[in-house]
């Protein structure tokens, strides 16, 4: 029996998604490898600053790789860019699990975190594009859910090495079991095939670029009969006559058109472009954002945060794993509601319930430090850090990247998200070099950091942050044209996703307005954004 478009979208996106399982892993990873005794040794016993350069330089490679992978992605198409990914990845997961001293460790980190930062930045575009509206977060949100999967593995496999290994093993496998898995990736072992006739077949080892290709990278190459097969593929059992499928590719024709007749140039509507603008820096400030809630400091050095209360490494990474389960509760969670309650609430009060998770958790170790021996303030620090994670992982996290490849059209995406990701990198660099200086100097005071921005995030987001569940990616322009900078103000109607595609369905096409779509559209068929005034 063949699956439910949407279902068949959905696994299309859940298996583009699966590189994203390394960014997740090599993040959570280190957390265990950095206190093993053989790995400070063969680093020479680095510093404070040092091991915040080894976490950091990973970062650095993501942050590196945002200034070609948008540009690759338009150039390649989405899929062979995600291929080059897994390919940077090998390269420096296999330097780093065979180091010899810290300076393969910031080579190999910095090479694996250009995959993952390529990796990271095309899993959430490509299932954009592919997405039906009124699953488009389902989608997009896969991206924290496959991280939180890399994470929960990297946290029993880190425990159970630090645990039960010593030696070179004891930090050696744990970096290199990562390479057998993107190996697996990129040679196609994690993908779901489907025939011609949409018969639903096992995940069994098939190759990532068997993949459908983006139907709005097609129709931004002129690739247009391609693009209109790709869209029967996804959304109507490969019906190329089905009139949601013949309505969404009028619209996305006319919309690549709009874009070729203001301008040519992504780079100059990204900057020149008020809308673009606007959204780049809700973009920017939303990456921003993520790394000020506190969410990296806890990843990253939870080992020595839980010193500070009195908990052992070998516990804490005990207690990690617990968290990694709990973190993965909470993106289920965002993947359930997201197209049910929108992007905006969620992301609001998300914010503020981490500054409260924080406000509480710094009261708690500032009261009773590691010294004071007070068993029930431990647990209930822990209980806080879950609390948070649980909340950021299904309020914060998925919606980071779920946000801004939502907000472009089709000739800005590539390269605005490849900006905004480029924030999310640098942001959380400055994060794993500030940390240990600021344990080491401050103590338990870094921590009001991130209780202030919690509820500071909060407040700009809801005055500046629009919804933009259901709406039709071609149709995100005009609507953010019409919605004022403070969007309490605002009296637009963002539609219904389910209703949009009925509209599609039965030929409600919109393109801008003054658009010359003679040969795409008839002209009862235009219009501006009259269903969302």
């Amino acid at each position: 029996m063949p699956l439910p478009p949407k279902v068949y979208t959905w696994l299309c996106g859940f298996f583009a998604a699966l590189g994203s399982v390394t960014f997740g892993y090599d993040l959570g990873i280190i957390a265990s490898v950095l206190p093993s005794e053989d790995f400070l040794t063969t680093t020479g016993n680095p510093d404070s600053t040092a091991q915040g350069l080894i976490v950091g330089c990973l970062l650095l490679g993501a942050f590196a790789s945002n200034i070609y992978v948008g540009s690759l992605a338009d150039h390649v198409g989405r899929r062979l860019a995600i291929l080059a990914g897994c390919i940077i990845f090998l390269l420096g997961g296999s330097i780093q699990a065979g180091a010899q001293n810290i300076h393969y460790m910031y080579g190999g980190r910095f090479l694996a975190g250009m995959g993952i930062g390529m990796l990271a930045m095309l899993a959430p575009l490509y299932q954009a594009e592919i997405a039906h509206p009124s699953i488009r977060g389902r989608l997009t949100t896969l991206q924290q859910f496959m991280l939180g999967i890399g994470a929960l593995i990297a946290s029993f496999i880190g425990y159970g090495c630090y645990d039960g290994l010593a030696g070179q093993a004891q930090w050696r496998i744990p970096l290199a079991i990562q390479l057998l898995r993107e190996y697996l990736y990129s040679k196609g072992w994690s993908r779901i095939g489907i025939t011609d006739a949409s018969i639903a077949a096992l995940p069994l080892a098939f190759f990532v670029l068997l993949l459908p290709e983006s139907p709005r990278y097609l129709a931004m190459k002129g690739r247009n009969e391609e693009a209109l097969h790709v869209l029967g593929r996804l959304h109507a059992h490969g019906d190329i006559h089905d009139p949601f499928v013949v309505n969404e590719h009028k619209e996305i024709l006319a919309q690549v058109r709009v874009e070729q007749q203001e301008t040519r140039d992504a780079w100059a509507q990204l900057f020149l472009v008020k809308s673009n603008f606007r959204r780049l820096v809700l973009g920017v400030a939303i990456q921003f954002s993520i790394q000020m809630t506190g969410v990296s400091v806890i990843q990253y050095y939870v080992p020595r945060i839980f010193e500070s209360i009195g908990i052992d490494t070998s516990t804490t990474l005990g207690l990690q794993s617990g968290n990694s389960v709990i973190a993965l509760i909470g993106e289920g969670l965002c993947i359930w509601f997201i197209d049910r309650l929108g992007r905006r609430g969620p992301f609001i009060w998300g914010n503020a319930l981490s500054g409260l998770t924080f406000v509480i958790g710094t009261i708690i170790i500032a009261v009773f430090p590691a010294g004071s021996n007070n068993h029930n303030a431990s647990r209930a620090f822990v209980a806080m850090t879950w609390l948070f994670n649980l909340v950021f992982s299904s309020c914060c996290g998925p919606l980071s990247w779920a946000i801004p490849v939502e907000m472009f059209n089709s000739a800005t995406r590539a390269k605005a998200t490849a900006i905004t990701s480029s924030a999310a990198w640098i942001s959380n660099f400055m994060i794993a070099q500030l940390t240990p200086i600021a344990f080491d100097h401050v103590g338990w005071r870094f921590y009001l950091v991130f209780a202030v921005c919690g509820f500071s995030n909060a407040l700009f987001f809801w005055a500046f942050l629009p919804e933009t569940k259901g709406i039709p990616l071609e149709e995100l322009d005009a609507y953010f044209d019409s919605v004022p900078l403070f969007v309490p103000a605002s009296k637009v109607h963002a539609p219904d996703g389910e209703t949009r595609e009925e509209e599609l369905r039965a030929g409600k096409i919109v393109v801008p307005e003054g658009a010359e779509m003679e040969e795409v559209v008839d002209e009862k068929d235009r219009g501006t954004i009259e269903h969302m005034a």
